[in-house]
């Protein structure tokens, strides 16, 4: 099921960002599994294309890392939490 979410990841550089901040930021529990996944795909594509870029982009490289950990960081906050209840 499609949610409300930004649009495909890549088709710019930047596009990933707006769907790690949806993931970041949402407030409905049963959404946040969602739109993880979504930021999780969207960085990977651009981590994909990164990797086939000639050239040193090695600052992005890292903020897409630290992305990726936030993001399994706030999956496994969810998680714990939604077995607590």
């Amino acid at each position: 099921m499609k949610t409300n979410a930004p649009s495909s990841a890549g088709n710019a550089p930047l596009a990933w960002h707006a769907l790690y901040q949806a993931a970041l930021f949402e407030t409905d529990h049963h959404t946040i599994p969602l739109r993880i996944a979504e930021a999780e795909e969207a960085i990977l594509v651009r981590m994909k294309e990164l990797f086939g870029a000639s050239g040193d982009h090695i600052d992005e490289d890292q903020v897409l890392d630290d992305a990726l950990y936030a993001l399994r960081a706030l999956r496994n906050c969810g998680g714990s939490q939604s077995t607590a209840a």
